[in-house]
């Protein structure tokens, strides 16, 4: 299934298994990353067209990858580049602005590493704590009126934020922390997705790992990993209790657990596309394989009561 869907109300058609490009950078052997823009070429020659990025991976580096790879293949008609800004780093830290004047640099420095006339959709991608969100998400659509981006988001905003920032209708996406472990969200801001037309754009769908069935209760945990609450004792042992049993649906349709887990997201009103990261060409081609995955009603209620809405 390579039919594109259109995001939200953006005009924007994209294939429904995108790029998180958080791990789009130099290779690195230890990590099993192969360089960024062979990943992308393999990506965009096996139809995907759909690249979520931020200024925050790796201070631009994912961008100027991006940007680089699509200019050198010629590949940038039909591809959607979603990008994102609110951090500035300082001599004291990393500091959040979505003050206008920084969000309006911000998509200038973005055109620039990503070597393009236009950004598709531009997300502020944390809340500040001094500017009024309709003042930032007002910013974004003088942005757009300039033709600089097409389309406007917000990621990591809380419900009141979201009410605050779309009070004049501007948002198209937000982005936000959703997977079956914390599916809090079909609660707290689905509601409003839908009631405002805006679509949904999941982060973290395999929680590092863990929805992807190779972890077992024997499993060394990774200090990286270990500080992480899905992660901790009990708490870890009954997640992959659980996830191991999706086993059965994942046998069924000749795939893997995780392609039964970022299926059953596109079946979530709100959301029309996922974004899983990718470290190598393997990774990417094969999260690609989710498209072709067609959960039956029996599939998503067994699902829906393995991992339970509380």
């Amino acid at each position: 299934m390579n039919e594109k869907v259109e995001l939200g109300k953006t005009g924007l058609y994209i294939h429904s298994i995108g790029l998180g490009a958080n791990k789009i950078a130099e290779e690195n052997k230890e990590t099993n990353t192969e360089y960024g823009g062979k990943v992308l070429s393999a990506a965009i020659e096996n139809g995907l067209n759909f690249i979520d990025t931020a200024y925050y991976y790796g201070e631009g580096d994912s961008e100027e990858i991006i940007g680089k790879t699509l200019k050198e293949n010629k590949s940038r008609d039909g591809i959607v580049i979603a990008t994102k800004g609110a951090h500035k780093f300082t001599n004291d830290g990393v500091v959040l602005d979505n003050s206008p004047a920084f969000l309006t640099n911000a998509v200038d420095e973005s055109l620039k590493r990503l070597q393009t006339d236009v950004i598709d959709l531009f997300y502020i991608h944390f809340p500040d704590k001094n500017t009024p969100k309709y003042e930032a998400v007002g910013a974004l659509q003088r942005l757009k009126e300039a033709g600089k981006i097409r389309s406007i988001g917000v990621s990591n905003f809380s419900k009141d934020q979201l009410k605050e920032a779309n009070q004049n209708g501007y948002l198209d996406v937000v982005q936000a922390n959703y997977n079956l472990i914390d599916r809090s969200a079909e609660k707290t801001i689905f509601p409003f997705m839908l009631e405002n037309d805006i679509s949904f754009v999941p982060y973290y769908p395999l929680a590092s790992g863990l929805l992807t069935g190779k972890y077992t209760k024997d499993t060394v945990i990774s200090e990286k990993n270990k500080v992480r609450p899905q992660f901790q004792d009990d708490v870890y042992k009954k997640h992959v209790e659980k996830v191991g049993k999706l086993r059965g649906i994942a046998e069924k349709h000749d795939v893997n657990i995780h392609h039964i887990v970022l299926a059953f997201y596109l079946t979530r009103a709100p959301i029309d596309a996922v974004i899983p990261g990718a470290r190598n060409t393997g990774q990417v081609l094969s999260n690609l394989e989710t498209a072709a995955v067609q959960l039956t009603p029996e599939d998503i209620q067994i699902i829906e009561n393995i991992f339970p809405l509380d």
